[in-house]
Formats: C-alpha cells, structure tokens, sequence
C-alpha cells in the first residue's frame, strides 16, 4: 500500500499542473493534445481497465477541423458521420460524491474506502485525466422533441470514452455526462450540475435493483468549477457546481441515431445532417444488430438480402421496449421526457432527467414541470413508446420497408406490452393463476387508488398483508386507508392554477371566439383547470371524517372482489398456509419498499450541496435492496417491522414533496 500512495500521489502532482479552470474557462491556452497525452498520471485501481472501441472501428467519425484542440468542441453540424472527436474539459478540485459497487464490479473493479481509490476515481471519472486506450467521442444523433423533429442533437453534454471488455467476456461501453462542451452542444457549455447528476446516479442504479432494464451509473463525481443554472426559468438564475456522471450500457445509440439521414421535414423544415447517406445507415444496422443483437444476425446470414433480418431485429426491438414501458407502469415510473433521442436501441431506459416515481396515485401525472401540454404523462407512456418505434420505423427505410415495419408494429407492440404488464399486475396481487377477469380487477384496483388517493407503491405494500381468510378486516382497512391522501394533501393538489380573472376571460373567448380560443391552444389547459376548481369545491364540503369514510367505502368494494378473486386462487389448495406463504413470498417479491421518491432524492441532493454525501451513499446503498427480504415476517405488521431510519425512507412522502418542482433545466 505505501508503494500503491508514493506512486498514484506522483501521479496526481501531475495531473495538478495541469491548467486550472473558473467555471469552463481554461486560464492557458497553450497547444494541448501532444502535452497532455505525455503528461497523462498513471492509473493503479483502474489499470485493470481493458479498451476495445469497436464503435469508432466500425462506425464513420469525423476527421478533426483544422486547429487548436478547444475546435473539437466548435458547434457545427456533423454529416456523414456517426461521432465526433471529444476532449473533456478539467475541472477544479474535483472530488468524489459516491461510487456504486455493483456497477463498476460490471468492469470487474472492486470497490473500497481507500483514500487513493476515492482520489483515483475522482481524477479519471471527472474527465481530469484520460485512461490509456479511452478515445473520446460524442456521438451524432437527431430525434423528436415534444412531437418535433428538432434535427441535429448529438451528445451535447456526453462523451463516449471506450468500450471495456472484461474477463467474463463482456463488453461496456464508458460514458462521462457532464464533462464539458462537444460538437454537439450548441450554446450550452456541455455541463451536468450536482442536483441532476445525483438524481441520475441513484436513479440509475434504483431502476436495476427493481429489475427494470436500464443504463448503469459507477461514479459521482462533483467539482469546485461552477455554471450558471436557471432552474425554474423564472429569471431567478444561480451558480451550481459541474458535477460528471460516469453511466454504463453496452451501447447508448438510441432511436435518434437512425434519424440522422431524415430528409426536411414537413413541419418543422429541419433535416438530419447525413441526408442521402444510405451506405451509413446499412452501417448502423450491420453494426448494431451483428453486436447487440447476434442471435438475430446468426440466423440470417444465408438471407440473400437484409430485409428479413432487419424486420427480425425492429421486431425485437419492439418487444424490448413495450416491455420496457410496461415495466415502468407496474412501478409507477414517469419518464419525463420521451422524445426519440432518449430511446434505447437495445430497449434500455436512458437519460435519467425530470423524472419522477408516482406517490399519489394520479394516472394523468406530470414529473416535468417544462412539459405544460402533458404530452409525457404516466398513462400515456406506453402511446408515446408506440409513436417513438413508428418514428423509428421511418428512420430505418429503405432498409426496412416502411409498411413491413408498420405491420410489425401494430401486431407485436400493444400485445407484448398487455401481455407483461398483465403478468406483473398478477404477481403485485400474489395471483397465479390466469382468470379472463384480471384485466378489469385491476383497472378497478387502479381507479380505486385514484379515487381515494392512494400511494401506488405503499398500497401494493400493504396488500400483502390482506388477510387470506374472511375475518374481520376493520384493522386492514384502518391500514390500507392509511396511505390514502389527506383532506389537506388533495385540496393541496388539486388548488386552482389560474387567476379566476385569466379563467373567466378565456371562458369568455370560448365562447365569443372558438377560432381564436382553438388557434391559442389552451382549450385542455383550461378544462383541467375547470376540473380543478370542480374538485376543491367538493373538498371544501369535506370534513376529513367523511373522506375516510368514503375512502374506506372504496376500498371495501374493490377487495370484495380480490377476495371473490382469490377464492378462486385457492381451489384444490390442499395446504391453506404454505398457499398463503407462496403468495405473500410472489408480492413482496414484486412490490417494492423503496423507490427513489423526489423528496428522498431531494434530501441528498440539499445534503450534498453542503458539502456530505452520506446521504446520497444511504440511499444508494438503501436502493440496492428495494424489496422485503425473504425472512420478515408476513401479517399485518410485516411493512412496518423495519428500523426507525428505514422506515423513513419508505412512508408516504411529507406535504412539502407535493411543492418540489423538476425540470429539464441541468
């Protein structure tokens, strides 16, 4: 170890005389590349870290512009290429928020609570120092935001920085967010600050835990250089801290990276800058099917054209992602923004940014505060997933005919996503069996935890402890009615937006003008707002008696019927109890404890900002563990029986959360 410190602390006297930055700004711009190749430190912890970058092999990446090295990050546009050579830009002091254990152990790295191993992982996953064989890159993509081609988009704030392959023969791709300006960025600076790479990191590693495909995250790591963030886009802006993810895929093309060849189009007029270039587009497919995808490349290498194994391959892809979603749903995951360029081509979740885990449960939930038209909402995800594969589709003609594509789309999606979120809903319930009235048992279910304002995760909880025999349920209702919303909760959600004087005058146009009310947009803004002020005033009548007991009222009707439901679970049970132990083992095996609710991710992200990331390392490591253990108890008391700490982690969030406001500002 004494050698291990005299050696990496060479290393790092090094790396410090490098320039140093304020904010972005280098304080020498003295010729760069052949210097600081020579001058790279050595790394110890990470020297087991093998490069192979296929991608930058088998894809075009641009030929440098002429110039000093800060051209590589000149805004332009990138035809006829899929990448861009990238150089991450330093950072002051950078210094390790957390590292997750089981991501890196993906890269065969063992993690531990060395100093050297904290300041190793700081220098090289902040982008300060590069390590041998890492060549980095940004990628070129397109994609449609919001319902709109937007044309070039590419890894603004992303940086490939090789493929690693490891002793067990896999293969990972290295990605830094956050790690300065690219070709991509347009005018932003190419940064991630602490709040939003804190919610990336944990809930990337959150989403794995609860078994839901999705990017890794192996390290946090934040800095003393600072950007200027206007977080609610109300004029109130503030200097935030540059903070760098180190994510984890075996690849992070996406759906936009097939939409750089698209032609102008017609809305928008905007076009992919590679327009024309078939030849890399045959690429692409070659390259992403024959890596990620060979079973499908194994089984059609006789083909006499490519036409049936790319149909193979968008058929899987469809699969991939109607599963995906249907994931998300069972947990109460809300995206935040699904434009085509945030799309897995390997059926991933990918860019964690204003999303959200529901609490109350509300089908019609925004996490994105920037998304006024609710086009993301938690009941239209898996729509959007189907509309963003049909942009796909187009992307991927004439490689794959359009209405051979489409065809594919329309059997396979709708079904694949039904079929499994179905058979997640069973298991949430502790069901077995298949029964044709499941589908409406849960509809019910759901529409029964909307009424009462229920908390999604807490309520499925709850359920397992729902009493296999008929018995008095007075003490579970009194339990399940727990986790509904309170009288002051719901008037709280469900306040006016508007001032009464703006809501009475776009009445008034409505009503004067429907061409101009129509051609404005508003008309949902303002029923929502209607339905608003229809519900605070039936709250207003409501003593907080009476709520609980319609709540429970609720509640009685739809467990009449998983109880009829379950009877039929148990005929020809022999063994009642072992039965009963097998049903409660399913739930608790399917209905997590933990999620990373925004305000658990909140009280980190405060904490974090004052300088102590234990609470981010608590949640992280809280989050590795989301569901019941196979050796707590069953019965009622079986979801509270857990520490006073953990307990705190799991209970229905306090009034304040209902307040906190995400964005896609970062």
């Amino acid at each position: 170890m004494a050698s291990f410190r005299a050696a990496f602390g060479a290393s790092l006297a090094v790396a410090r005389t490098r320039p140093q930055c304020v904010g972005l700004e280098l304080q020498s711009s003295a010729p760069w590349s052949a210097w600081a190749a020579a001058m790279e430190p050595t790394p110890r912890w990470l020297a087991r870290l093998r490069f192979d970058n296929r991608a930058l092999r088998a894809l075009p990446v641009e030929t440098p512009p002429p110039g000093p090295e800060d051209s590589l990050s000149t805004p332009r546009p990138v035809p006829g290429a899929c990448f861009s050579r990238a150089r991450p830009a330093p950072l002051r002091q950078p210094r390790l928020v957390a590292l997750s254990e089981p991501a890196l152990a993906l890269l065969g790295l063992e993690v531990s609570e060395e100093a050297e191993v904290e300041a190793e992982a700081a220098l090289f996953f902040s982008g300060n120092a590069l390590l041998p064989g890492t060549e980095p890159a940004a990628h070129c993509y397109c994609g449609h935001q919001f319902g709109q081609f937007a044309g070039q988009l590419g890894d603004g704030a992303a940086m490939y920085l090789g493929e690693v392959c490891t002793a067990a023969g896999e293969r990972w791709e290295l990605q830094l967010k956050g790690a300065g300006p690219t070709a991509f960025s347009r005018q932003a600076d190419g940064r991630k600050v602490l709040r939003s790479s804190i919610r990336e990191f944990l809930c990337s590693e959150a989403m794995f835990h609860l078994g839901i495909p999705t990017t890794r995250a192996g390290a946090c790591v934040t800095s003393e250089s600072t950007v200027m963030r206007d977080v609610f886009y109300d004029g109130n802006p503030k200097y935030e801290k540059c903070t760098v993810v180190l994510r984890i895929a075996p690849t992070f093309i996406r759906f936009g990276s097939f939409e750089i060849f698209k032609p102008p189009d017609e809305l928008t007029g905007r076009a992919g800058p590679s327009v024309g270039r078939n030849d890399i587009r045959v690429q692409m497919l070659d390259y992403v099917i024959s890596s990620f995808y060979p079973e499908i490349q194994a089984a059609h290498t006789c083909d006499t054209d490519n036409i049936q194994r790319n149909a193979a391959f968008f058929r899987e892809v469809t699969r991939r992602t109607a599963r995906m979603v249907a994931e998300w749903q069972c947990v109460g995951f809300c995206h935040g923004v699904l434009n085509t360029d945030n799309m897995s081509i390997v059926g991933l979740t990918i860019d964690y940014g204003p999303f959200g885990f529901l609490d109350r449960y509300d089908p019609d939930h925004v996490c994105n505060a920037s998304d006024n038209a609710g086009r993301y909402t938690y009941s239209k995800q898996p729509q959007v997933c189907r509309w963003n594969l049909q942009k796909l589709a187009e992307a991927l003609e004439p490689e794959l005919p359009l209405v051979l594509a489409e065809a594919i789309l329309k059997e396979e999606f709708d079904t694949e996503f039904q079929r499994h979120y179905l058979q997640k809903m069973r298991k949430k319930l502790g069901l077995v069996r298949v029964e044709k009235e499941d589908e409406t048992l849960v509809a019910k279910l759901l529409e029964t935890m909307h009424q009462t304002g229920a908390d999604f995760t807490n309520t499925f909880c709850v359920l397992s402890s729902f009493p296999a025999e008929p018995s008095d349920t007075a003490e579970f209702l009194t339990q399940l009615t727990s986790q509904c919303a309170s009288l002051e909760e719901l008037k709280l959600a469900f306040r006016p937006q508007m001032d009464p004087r703006q809501l009475s005058m776009m009445l008034m146009l409505a009503q004067s003008n429907p061409q101009l009310f129509a051609l404005i947009g508003t008309q949902a803004n303002v029923t929502k707002e209607l339905e608003r002020v229809e519900h605070q005033s039936r709250l207003e009548q409501l003593s907080p008696s009476e709520l609980q007991s319609k709540n429970r009222d609720h509640w009685e009707t739809w467990l009449q019927e998983y109880r009829e439901r379950l009877d039929k679970e148990k005929e020809g049970v022999g063994d009642i109890a072992a039965w009963q132990a097998e049903r409660v083992r399913i739930m608790h095996a399917n209905n997590p404890k933990y999620v990373l609710r925004n305000y658990i991710a909140q009280k980190a992200i405060e904490a974090a900002e004052n300088g102590d990331f234990s609470e981010v390392r608590r949640v992280l490591k809280l989050l590795e563990s989301p569901y019941h253990s196979e050796e707590e108890a069953t019965g009622p008391e079986a979801v509270a029986r857990t520490t006073d700490e953990q307990s705190s982690y799991s209970s229905r969030p306090p009034l304040w959360a209902a307040e906190l406001c995400v964005t896609c500002s970062s």
